[in-house]
């Protein structure tokens, strides 16, 4: 199965070294691209065998699977090319599907498939499988560090200083309540988990969302709370930050990783 890249900074490079030194019997690194090609050059030189580099135009031509390692506001243009190519398109930053309406109807003109990488989530299995009765609720409570939200425009707007005056040791300031589509227009970078559930779920605008500061904390903690006819549940993730990263989750490429062993496995477990 070769594999393609699309986006080349920590979490692609952490994909790039496992997927080259055969981590994945069964799967290639053929090619990356990313927005500074140079960088990606220089970068991909370390890795042996070295893929290519290549316009993000051209990926589709050197791979099976598109695996998006880059932002949300990137996202749009690589489904588009990598679905309208027919291909399989792995994503990470699923918050960008919200600009994507047309993406269901994108993967079926084209006989492409999209699928979402997300590690930093627990239970969808768990959630597909009470989908299939009937979902009354579902609610995502997320507690993340304060130095991770302090910058970010919805934070400043409500008012937050977490620069100066994050939350003390044992308290956590409540920063957003609301809607799924909601959360994940307010902080695209964190809620691609929001736009998971939703997808697996009841939907955006039914999936509640709950944001909250909290200083005392080594990774975001992300609690799933689902009501059905068929089964309750409720879910946690302690989420490690990256080593070269910290604003990143660390499970990131590692979730990319077991996504592509699904593709190629001859059993596996669960979705």
């Amino acid at each position: 199965m070769r594999v393609a890249l699309a986006g080349f900074g920590n979490s692609g490079q952490d994909v790039a070294r496992r997927l080259t030194r055969g981590d994945l019997p069964g799967a290639k690194l053929t090619a990356v691209t990313a927005r500074d090609l140079d960088k990606a050059r220089t970068n991909a030189i370390a890795l042996s065998p070295s893929p290519k580099v290549v316009p993000l135009a051209e990926l589709p031509q050197h791979a099976d699977v598109i695996v998006e390692c880059a932002t949300a506001d990137a996202l749009p243009e690589i489904a588009r090319i990598g679905l309208g190519a027919g291909k399989t398109v792995l994503i990470v930053s699923s918050a960008g599907l919200l600009q994507i309406p047309d993406v269901e109807a994108l993967a079926k003109e084209h006989g492409g498939r999209l699928r979402i990488a997300n590690g930093a989530l627990p239970g969808l299995d768990s959630l597909r499988c009470a989908r299939e009765g009937s979902i009354r609720a579902v609610k995502l409570t997320s507690r993340i560090r304060p130095d991770s939200l302090a910058h970010e425009a919805y934070v400043l707007a409500q008012g937050h200083d977490f620069v100066n005056a994050p939350p003390k040791p044992g308290e956590q300031v409540r920063v957003f309540q609301g809607s799924a589509r909601e959360a994940a227009a307010a902080f695209p970078r964190h809620f691609n988990v929001a736009v998971a559930l939703s997808i697996a779920g009841i939907g955006f605008d039914r999936t509640e969302v709950e944001v909250w500061a909290r200083s005392d904390i080594p990774g975001a903690i992300h609690q799933v709370d689902v009501e059905a006819d068929d089964v309750s549940l409720t879910m946690c993730s302690r989420n490690r930050p990256s080593d070269t990263n910290p604003r990143t989750s660390r499970i990131v490429a590692p979730s990319i990783m077991a996504a592509l062993r699904a593709m190629v496995a001859p059993v596996v477990a669960g979705g």
